[in-house]
């Protein structure tokens, strides 16, 4: 596990830094009032609750919002093993599936329990010196448990020389 996990555990589960970050660099995201309910080295939740600004002509959560919050719980623990690294390790979005199963009128968590296999693919890319990709899911739930939407998001992890 990256060393440095902790630290950025405590920076991003700070309210006030999580806000000015996604302030800095997310600002769409915190407009759509995301939250981070739970994080750990193997789990993430992130919640967005459906309002008036994330809303589509439908009456439920827009899709891009939900894609935004899923991204966010398999983000959360991509970060966490990138954070600090020597060598330095740069990530991205290469890819992303969804599906949606009932519409989203209430609040809706979005779990993502790929940490261990993240942390495994990232510590690889250090070690190989090669580029590698990890399909993380990521699952919607509303209020009564029922499963909203289901997102693979696929990263790319490097070490940079």
């Amino acid at each position: 596990m990256n060393p440095n996990f902790s630290q950025f555990q405590k920076q991003i589960t700070h309210p006030i830094k999580f806000r000015m970050f996604l302030l800095n660099r997310l600002p769409s995201a915190l407009f759509a009032g995301l939250r981070i309910k739970n994080f750990d080295s193997e789990n993430a939740v992130v919640t967005v609750k459906y309002k008036w600004f994330n809303q589509n002509p439908f009456r439920s959560m827009y899709f891009a919002i939900q894609s935004m919050a899923a991204e966010m719980s398999t983000g959360l623990l991509a970060s966490a093993q990138v954070y600090k690294r020597n060598p330095s390790v740069s990530m991205l979005v290469v890819g992303l599936e969804a599906k949606f199963f009932k519409k989203a009128v209430d609040t809706i968590s979005f779990t993502c329990a790929d940490g261990e296999a993240i942390d495994k693919l990232v510590e690889d890319a250090i070690l190989t010196k090669q580029g590698k990709t990890i399909t993380c899911k990521s699952v919607g739930t509303n209020i009564a448990g029922e499963i909203v939407s289901e997102f693979l998001i696929t990263w790319s992890f490097k070490a940079k020389t």
